[in-house]
């Protein structure tokens, strides 16, 4: 062999082995909640094991949209967060024409607000005239600026850099760019600056931004069309006003769709994770099936001005992601039209809040429950409807496993704490059996599965035992794999905590 190809072979060998070496580093979970949203803690899966997507329950409706200043197409870009004793929510109002109407007001950008998320109140903030009134919850309107929008997506800033004037802040299109905003009360906004700060993208739809506690930087989510579909970018910020070139997001493995909106955030359980709530648009086409969905005639209408406005729909996906740019997104629905014989299977409906909150569960001594909002109703009338859905605590995707069982073993991983807590539901048969293993795979003495105790139930938070108790904080800081056997039974999160 020559000494040229000598070297090489020398090279290629290094770098296999700084390969080989790199990916068997086992991962460092700490004491984090790790919700099992994708395959990133998750090597092997045997038998019936697999991740299973949970759709929220629909609950009561939480707003009607029905004042003059509303009207039949609000709330498609839903703002909700908690913040203090309170509740806020920031949503668009505008009532959609069809062929031969006359527009009858502006897009507004309006504030309800609750004690509880379940019952909604329009304080009259006196902000900006309608009708010779004041009277009104409307924080913004189209045009407030030249050539502006009044889509909004408010949010509290909790860096700790912030200054109180800045407190509350969002972006707003103008010129077919994005500007900064700011506010002290989050009801009374003004520009951060009289220039853009994001130019690239399409933004004709809800672009929002948000501070990331874990990276320690802002991010921007905005629309735009690639390749002549709608799809996402990102853009990151360390002070809000100067911002990177946008990415576009990738979704690896799953096919290629229309996004309409994003609804990215920190989950606020596991904010190293984020979540996306995106609407997915669907144009199926004139047919049998488009016939025979609800309000026919109404369709035809909306299809006299534009054939999609018609025919198009929309449903509510999931995805998250790790680093905010490579998403795993679900191909199936999260939120899907359902059924029913109005106000729904139309563009426009199923339009997902940006926000998740706690709110009580309609059961008595159940756990809170995580509450989002969808819109319904779309283009109807004179008025359409804000729906509240509901789902357990880290409910979102789960591992789940039939009667016949299976299971599934982690990467490699470190931790810290000396308890390992579950967020899981079996049927009354069903079992959850935890093994822990050293970074090899063997089992590691006392935490073999046949030393651990079943696990099964319902619960947010349900610490694991082994023969020898449950305490495992002589394995912190070692490299470990879980795992896990499962009959009958839905895994929703694990985290290592102090012992008790």
């Amino acid at each position: 062999m020559n000494p040229l190809a000598t070297v090489l072979v020398g090279v290629i060998t290094a770098a296999i082995g700084l390969a080989t070496a790199f990916a068997a580093e086992p991962i460092p979970i700490d004491s984090r909640r790790e919700l099992l949203v994708d395959h990133y803690l998750i090597e092997k899966t045997d038998g019936q094991a697999a991740l299973r997507l949970h759709s929220p329950t629909p609950r009561e409706i939480a707003l009607v949209f029905d004042q003059p200043w509303e009207g039949n197409s609000c709330g498609a870009y839903n703002t909700v967060f908690a913040d203090g004793d309170r509740y806020r929510m920031y949503y668009l109002a505008n009532h959609q024409i069809l062929q031969g109407e006359a527009p009858s007001h502006p897009i507004f950008t309006c504030y309800a607000e609750s004690k509880d998320g379940i019952h909604w109140v329009k304080p009259e903030l006196g902000q900006f005239e309608f009708a010779g009134s004041k009277k009104n919850n409307i924080i913004m309107w189209d045009g407030y600026n030249k050539d502006s929008e009044a889509i909004i997506v408010p949010f509290k800033d909790p860096n700790p850099d912030c200054k109180p004037d800045e407190r509350y802040k969002a972006m707003v299109n103008i010129q077919s760019a994005l500007r900064p905003l700011k506010s002290a009360d989050g009801l009374h906004w003004s520009q951060m600056s009289d220039k853009p700060v994001i130019t690239k993208g399409a933004f004709d739809s809800q672009n929002l931004a948000f501070w990331d506690p874990i990276r320690k930087e802002y991010r921007a989510y905005v629309r735009d069309f690639h390749d002549g579909l709608r799809d996402i970018r990102t853009a990151t910020s360390k002070d809000f006003l100067h911002w990177t070139e946008p990415q576009w997001l990738t979704y690896p493995g799953a096919p290629t769709q229309q996004l309409y909106t994003n609804g990215i955030m920190p989950y606020y359980r596991a904010p190293h994770i984020l979540l996306g709530f995106p609407v997915r648009y669907v144009e199926r086409g004139w047919c049998d099936s488009m016939r025979a969905l609800p309000e026919l005639e109404h369709r035809k209408s909306r299809s006299a001005r534009s054939d999609r406005e018609g025919m198009a729909l929309t449903d509510g996906l999931f995805m998250s992601s790790r680093d905010g740019l490579s998403f795993q997104r679900w191909s199936e629905a999260f939120l899907r039209p359902g059924l029913r014989g109005t106000d729904n299977w139309a563009y426009g409906d199923n339009y997902q809040t940006w926000g998740l909150v706690e709110t009580k569960s309609a059961i008595p001594d159940a756990p809170d429950d995580v509450s989002l909002y969808a819109t319904e109703g779309y283009w109807l009338g004179k008025a359409n409807k804000l729906r509240r859905f509901t789902l357990r605590k880290d409910g979102f995707v789960s591992m789940h496993a039939a009667f016949a069982g299976g299971e599934f073993t982690t990467k490699p991983l470190t931790f810290q704490g000396g308890r390992l807590a579950l967020n899981f539901s079996t049927s009354a048969a069903g079992a959850i059996r935890v093994e822990i293993q050293d970074a090899d795979g063997k089992p590691i003495e006392g935490f073999a599965l046949a030393d651990s105790s079943e696990v099964f139930g319902d619960d947010l938070e349900r610490t694991v035992t082994w023969k020898g108790g449950p305490d495992v904080s002589r394995l912190a800081g070692k490299a470990v794999r879980l795992r896990f056997t499962l009959s009958d039974a839905d895994l929703y999160a694990l985290q290592f905590q102090p012992a008790k």
